[in-house]
């Protein structure tokens, strides 16, 4: 799975970099199936692509995640 081409991985990296600190992964997740962005499971499975690619540690942002976000940040204003 190809990070720059994968909107929706887009999309969860810059929700988790955007989350209020009292926010989980779960809830974040769950939010995104509300939102009908994708389901749980799909969500389960983008966190650990995102643990895979480095972005991603335990329950917080890599430096390099944080650095993808703010780049991801960058091109939805765009």
């Amino acid at each position: 799975m190809e990070f720059k081409d994968n909107i929706e991985l887009k999309v969860l990296l810059l929700a988790i970099y955007k989350k209020e600190a009292d926010e989980s992964l779960k809830e974040i997740l769950k939010m995104m199936d509300n939102n009908r962005v994708f389901d749980l499971k799909t969500g389960k499975q983008y966190l650990k692509e995102l643990r895979n690619l480095g972005f991603l540690n335990d329950d917080e942002l890599t430096f390099v995640g944080i650095e993808t976000a703010k780049k991801v940040e960058l091109e939805f204003k765009i």
